[in-house]
Formats: structure tokens, sequence, C-alpha cells
């Protein structure tokens, strides 16, 4: 960048300029889980999501690598012990995290790390975790909740004697209220994310790539001690529409739309998640470009404006946003969703949507959501992308994604 706009929030991550104990942010996430673990009278929960184990325990180490390589790295939490089995090697990276009472080394129990030999792997590696939740437990049938896991451990598990139920609705109902702690982090990543998006959006011009203009965003979220981009959600012209087309080698045109999900796991590993589309130029923004985004700006804002503490999922989906028809059948697949250290519960659907995919609950203070719009005709032309990431509050909404929108497509 050449300079920061003078909207840019030049928010610093490091825990003390943000006023934040991040011990005690952890800390909050792990009595968060250990609470939805004792309403459900599970006794233990074998955690193997990264995403999840670091948000127990702030314990952070090859995120996508672990996420693929399944069981390699792994937490056990019980209602006072949690003890992680860190990735061979990497037992050093989890000292002093006070979340942790004990690192012990993983035993891989996949295919690639056992070949031929996983079926004696996987029962082996379940008799010593069904011995060692039973002696923490002090319980022989116990319940335990399990992540993704091979089917194989699974079940060799059950043969052990225990009882497994899915630990995705504990961890997802801890995931959902956050902390003061925690919004401050998510402040510190957005202030971050807007950054990079400030310096991707000076570099589009005619004769790009759409991978080039992405990677700066990418460059600028690792300079800025961000974690990685989880999508890489950037298209330009006619790769608008429809939406979820990924960023190619194509060559940006003159005056064509430019659209970007940020879907960025910043610093601290919270989710700056916020969309926006830029105009290229030279020229000003044809009639058809402008309709399209103005629609997308009114279902956001009108969505954001329904948002009240103690309101139902339905309801909402009944008071939200009627997508015009032409837009219907290309419509982003959900209202709304929950973020945190990413995309997560709850998912609040269309009303047009509800009856088949959706599901009830309650939006409460202190849950950050996401509200998305996809505007693109399904008969083609180009289509427009936004969404703001906000805080629900004991009155409605805080918005926290301050990236502006553009004044000429408005």
């Amino acid at each position: 960048m050449t300079g920061s706009p003078s909207w840019i929030r030049l928010t610093d991550e490091a825990p003390e300029s943000l006023g934040v104990d991040l011990a005690e942010v952890r800390l909050y996430r792990l009595d968060r889980v250990r609470a939805e673990m004792r309403r459900r009278d599970i006794a233990a929960v074998i955690v193997s999501d990264p995403v999840n184990i670091r948000y127990a325990t702030g314990a952070r180490n090859m995120q996508v690598f672990t996420s693929r390589n399944t069981p390699s790295r792994y937490l056990l939490l019980t209602d006072d012990q949690s003890i992680l089995f860190e990735f061979t090697g990497c037992e050093h990276l989890a000292n002093d995290l006070e979340t942790i009472d004990e690192v012990r080394p993983s035993s891989t129990a996949s295919f690639v790390a056992s070949g031929g030999e996983i079926a004696a792997r996987e029962r082996r590696w379940a008799v010593e975790m069904a011995d060692l939740v039973i002696e923490l437990v002090g319980d022989r049938r116990p319940t335990v909740g399990i992540e993704r896991m091979n089917a194989g451990v699974a079940l060799a598990l059950t043969e052990e004697g225990i009882r497994l139920v899915d630990a995705q609705e504990p961890i997802e109902r801890a995931r959902a209220i956050k902390s003061s702690g925690e919004i401050a982090c998510i402040r510190a990543s957005l202030a971050m994310a807007e950054r990079a998006v400030a310096a991707m959006e000076e570099a589009i011009r005619p004769g790009l790539t759409e991978n080039e203009v992405w990677s700066v965003l990418h460059q600028r979220v690792i300079a800025e001690n961000g974690d990685y981009c989880e999508t890489r959600l950037l298209n330009s012209g006619p790769r608008t529409n429809p939406w979820f087309q990924e960023s190619t080698s194509r060559v940006i045109q003159p005056d064509e739309l430019v659209c970007l999900d940020t879907d960025i796991v910043g610093c601290h590993g919270y989710y700056a998640d916020f969309s926006r589309t830029f105009h290229v130029g030279p020229s000003k923004p044809t009639v058809a470009q402008r309709t399209l985004y103005q629609l997308a700006f009114e279902q956001v804002q009108h969505n954001l404006s329904i948002i009240e503490p103690s309101m139902s999922f339905a309801e909402y989906g009944r008071r939200a946003w009627n997508i015009p028809e032409p837009y219907h059948p290309n419509r982003y697949y959900l209202s709304a969703h929950g973020v945190g250290m990413t995309g997560e519960y709850p998912y609040l659907y269309h009303w047009t949507d509800f009856a088949e995919a959706g599901y009830d609950g309650e939006i409460v203070p202190n849950m950050t959501l996401c509200v998305e719009s996809y505007i693109g005709a399904d008969d083609g032309g180009e289509g427009v992308k936004l969404e703001q990431q906000v805080l629900v509050t004991g009155t409605g909404v805080e918005v926290l994604s301050a990236y502006p929108f553009d004044d000429d497509l408005l």
C-alpha cells in the first residue's frame, strides 16, 4: 500500500494493546466446553478438529495438515483433566499453556502411517485411549464425545465398552457465546483483515489475473500475523455469477466487477469474514452493476436491522429480506451464520429453505454473526457478493466489519 485510507483501523493485535489477558480468554473457552459436557453427562471428549483444539486450549500446530491426517493430533478432555496428544516431535509447542495438564506424543492411526497394519494400529490406539479414559473418569462404561476419526477407531472404542456420542454439539454450543476478551480478539483480527483487503483493492487493475490480485491479500494476512485464508473466493467479470468460483489465472478486464469473500483465519485464530465487491474501472459502473450492488446492500442492511436478542431463528427467517425472483435461484445458501474461530453455529436459513434445511434456536447477546447477500441473475451476467460481521448486543447488533462499501456502486 502506498498509504492507509483514512478509515483504516491501525489496531495492534498484541494482547497488551488489546487490554486482554489471553490466558483468561483460553480458560473461558475451556470452561465453556466443560460446562456443555456436563449438561449432556459426557465424561470425556476426544477432540481432533485442530480449530476446536485451539478453541479449548489455545494450542496451534499445522492446522491444515492435521485436519486431513487424523488421528495424528488430538485432545482428551475430561471435567478436570486436559491431555494433548501432540504430533511427534512437536510436544514443546504447548509448553506453558495453563489449559493443558499434560502433553504426550500422539499415535497416528491412519493408513499412510500404518499401511496394511492399520486395523491393528487402530485397535491398539482404541485400547490405550479407552484404558486412559476409564482411569481418569472412574467409569467402566463412560460416555465419550468424539469428533472426526477413522471408522476403525470408533468401532474399536465401542468394542472396549465406550459409549460414543457426537462431540459436535457441545463444542459448537460452547463456541457460540463470546467473552469480552474474544470479542477484542475478533476486532483485532478484522482490523488486520481490513488492512489486507485495502492492499488488495489498491492492487486491482485490468491486466492482472485473479490469482495475482488474491495473492496480495494472502501475503498481507501472513505478514500481519494472520494464519491463512480458508477459501480463495475471489472472482471477476462473468465468473462472479454464479457464486463459489475460486480465483484462477483469468485476466481481469476493464470495467468489470471483482467479488471477494475474505474467510480469513486471522490473529489469535479468529475469523475475519466479510465480503465486498469492487468495480475495476476506468469507466463508471453501469446501471446493471449498480442495480445488483444496491439490491445486495439492501438485503444486508434490512437483515441487520431486524436482528434482536431473544429472536428465534424461525422469526429471523420470516422477517428477513425477500430475494427477488430473478435472483432467487442463485441465492447464497444461508441468510446469516455464526462466526468465531471459523464459520460456526448457528446457520440462519432463508425462509424459503427453512422447512427443508432450517432448525430453530435463539439469537442471544455475545453471539457473533455474519449477514450474507449474493445477488446474481439466473440467466447470467455479473453478480455481487456483500457480507457484514456483527456482534449481537442487548438491543440489536454492532457492526464489526468496518470496510467501506463502494459509493460509485451505491
